[in-house]
Formats: C-alpha cells, structure tokens, sequence
C-alpha cells in the first residue's frame, strides 16, 4: 500500500511540477503524514529511529519532507504545499553539533524563495578523510518578491552525515546555485563533465 502511494505521488509530482526529464527521488511520503507534526516546534519533534536506518534513508526522507515545504515570504494564492509545517521536522535530520553552528531561524532563512523541492540526484562520494558524504542535486520552484511568475532553479552541493545514537544525521551541507549564463559563454571551465576531461585526463593523464 505504502509503494502504490509513493507511486500515485511521484506521478503527480512529476507531471505538475517538473520541467526536467529526470525523475524526482524525494516522493516518500504523502500529505497525511504532515498532520502528525502541525504546530510543532522543532524542539518538541523526535524522528523515528527507521527514517535515519542509513546514510540513503537520512537524505531520501529528509528531501521527501522538504518537498511541499514553502519559504515564499505570502502569497496571493493561498497555501503553498505543506507551507512552514516541514522545516521543524526536517531540522531534526541536522546532527547536534550542527545545530550549535545553524540555529533553527537561520536555517529556515536558507530557504527563502524556495516553494517547491524535488531531489533529481544523489551519489554517495567515497572520502576517507571526511567520513560519509554525498553528491546531490535538486530542482526547485522560487518566487521573487515583486513578481507574481515562480522560475526553476538548479542547486547542487555536498551533504556530509554522522552517526548519532538516534542514526544517521547530517553534519554539514554545501549549496551552489547553477550557472547557466557563463558555460555557453566562457567554454569548458564551467563544464563539468569538461572540467574532468581536461584538468584530470588531458593535464593530469589520471583518466584512461
């Protein structure tokens, strides 16, 4: 039952919501489930050991519940997705230490603009020296105040996790918003799969 809603979910998601062809990964749950944690602070939420069981279920279910979450700063419309209901929840993916360094207010700040967040790719990064880290990208729909008309944006970054008593939890995240004027203009420097090409194999003869 569980699969067939993730399925009904991920198809409206994409048909509604995606200008891309890649598939969104963040489609664990469904609108049900942000009832369990209305008007609550994020002090007061406590996650289920099974949505931190490993470093893919952390991030898979972290993304998930940002889906529907809504940083606008008010619109006309009404309520978009699940509004402020999913920050709460998902502040309590971030390790301990991680929250000392980002307070609740700062880290709902991050999010401004931002009304709608699919996951389109994540990539576990072997790193012996920083522990567990991942690759991700994601595609979201952001307003500007002073406009009406939503755009899609591109963000990409580094996810790092450790293991607490609770499970797995994020300790740290990169964000870099995508440059899509200065690769058509300024060549292979702002190619990635060009960068790899030229700096490691053409200069570095690291590729075969």
């Amino acid at each position: 039952m569980q699969k067939q809603n993730q399925m009904e979910i991920s198809s409206i998601h994409q048909k509604y919501f995606r200008p891309s062809c890649l598939k969104a990964l963040n489609v664990r749950f469904g609108g049900e489930f942000y009832s369990l944690f209305s008007e609550k602070p994020h002090d007061q939420i406590h996650l289920p050991p099974e949505w931190l069981r490993t470093p893919e279920d952390t991030l898979l279910n972290y993304f998930s519940i940002l889906r529907e979450a809504e940083n606008l700063g008010g619109r006309s419309c009404g309520t978009v997705g699940q509004a402020r209901t999913p920050f709460p929840i998902a502040y309590n993916f971030l390790s301990r230490e991680y929250q000392k360094k980002l307070s609740f207010d700062e880290y709902f700040d991050s999010f401004a603009g931002i009304g709608h967040t699919s996951l389109i790719k994540l990539f576990y990064v072997p790193d012996g020296k920083n522990g567990l880290k991942f690759f991700y990208e994601m595609e979201t729909i952001e307003g500007f105040k002073g406009k009406r008309a939503e755009y899609f944006g591109y963000s990409y970054g580094f996810i790092y996790l450790v293991y607490e008593k609770e499970g797995f939890k994020i300790s740290d995240m990169s964000k870099f918003e995508e440059d899509f004027l200065c690769a058509p203009y300024h060549g292979w420097d702002h190619d990635g799969e060009a960068v790899v090409e030229v700096k490691y194999g053409e200069w570095c003869k690291l590729i075969q």
